[in-house]
């Protein structure tokens, strides 16, 4: 198959993106469960999805302003860990052997997605709505998370079942923090994804990448 004139996505990596989520959703799914897909880095699997195939500069800003600081701590915390100095244990369990190595292959998105989503947005432009719709989306998904799924630790009984989705309990999933009140936590985690991660990023993302053409110039 040739690439149809003009189009901006390539087709093959249409294809071989969709395979893999093709494969990693009905894994996933068996293995962990669908509020697996809650998380911020499983959700923006789906819009980059959406991105490859719409060709949608907003679809592929979203996760660039939602998980481009996780994810690139999640990669640093890979390398370290590879080369034997691991740096916030984020990633230990990538080299755990007594977990399948196929499972860990597919969790190996953490490391490449950040990369493919920073390259859809040089290619269809960074589309500066983003931002207010991507914090929209993560309080959604923050309100789902602290209210209606489990904290830590894990369930003895189902401990392939997530705990503590997107953090909201704490930074360690065995243990709930304790520094604090849990619903002031909350509120502290409210204040941070968009002022330390989110704004931070959608900055940088507007100075460096045009306008998608013909798109909407609102400046948040």
């Amino acid at each position: 198959m040739t690439d149809v004139p003009g189009r901006r996505v390539p087709r093959w990596l249409k294809l071989v993106y969709t395979a893999f989520v093709a494969v990693l959703v009905p894994c996933y799914w068996k293995l962990y469960g669908p509020t697996n897909f809650l998380y911020f880095c499983d959700m923006s699997l789906f819009f980059t999805l959406a991105a490859v195939w719409s060709e949608s500069p907003l679809m592929a800003s979203m996760p660039a302003v939602g998980i481009l600081v996780p994810q690139a701590l999640w990669m640093i915390d890979f390398i370290s860990t590879a080369i034997g100095f691991p740096v916030l244990h984020m990633t230990d369990y990538m080299f755990d052997g007594a977990k399948p190595l196929f499972t860990r292959g597919l969790s190996f998105f953490h490391f490449w997605l950040p990369i493919l989503i920073v390259y859809l947005v040089w290619r269809l432009g960074y589309d500066r709505r983003a931002f207010k719709a991507w914090w929209a989306l993560a309080y959604v998904l923050v309100f789902i998370c602290y209210f209606f799924l489990p904290g830590p630790p894990p369930s003895v009984n189902h401990p392939n079942t997530p705990v503590n989705v997107n953090y909201v309990f704490g930074l360690d999933d065995q243990h709930p923090q304790g520094w604090m009140r849990p619903h002031l936590y909350f509120l502290m985690l409210l204040a941070v994804l968009p002022v330390c991660f989110y704004l931070p990023t959608h900055l940088v993302l507007r100075k460096l990448f045009p306008h998608p053409s013909g798109g909407a110039k609102t400046v948040a």
